[in-house]
């Protein structure tokens, strides 16, 4: 089991104002807040920022791949219109994924530092 996971980023204040409407979207917010990480969660913690001030944004095929558990398409969708918003870039607009299994819905951005965050849940009642 996965307690949390940790994304490097080149600039804190900028990350975790675009994390704070794309996770909102999904219920998370601010949970801790330090000079060089941000933790954002629902009951903990689960998801953290970490600065990395001397690195650059990574290619597009590079960079971390995180994926979100939304409890509906709607969240999904509304996951993903947030970040596009946020001043992220579409990696893979909300649809079903077959290819990923049965009633697989997905939706995958890039944040700005070339991070692929992906929002998922399963139509269907599937896992």
């Amino acid at each position: 089991m996965i307690d949390h996971v940790s994304v490097a980023v080149s600039d804190l204040a900028a990350a975790a104002r675009f994390y704070e409407t794309v996770l909102g979207a999904l219920g998370m917010t601010i949970l801790e807040s330090r000079s060089a990480t941000v933790g954002f969660g629902r009951a903990y913690p689960e998801f953290w920022l970490n600065l990395r001030g001397d690195m650059t944004p990574v290619a597009p095929t590079s960079g971390a791949h995180v994926c979100f558990r939304a409890r509906s398409t709607d969240l999904v969708d509304a996951f993903f219109a947030a970040a596009l918003r946020a001043g992220g870039s579409s990696d893979g607009a909300p649809g079903l994924r077959p290819q990923h299994g049965d009633g697989y819905y997905a939706a995958f951005i890039r944040d700005t530092d070339g991070n692929r965050i992906e929002a998922v849940t399963f139509v269907g009642g599937k896992p």
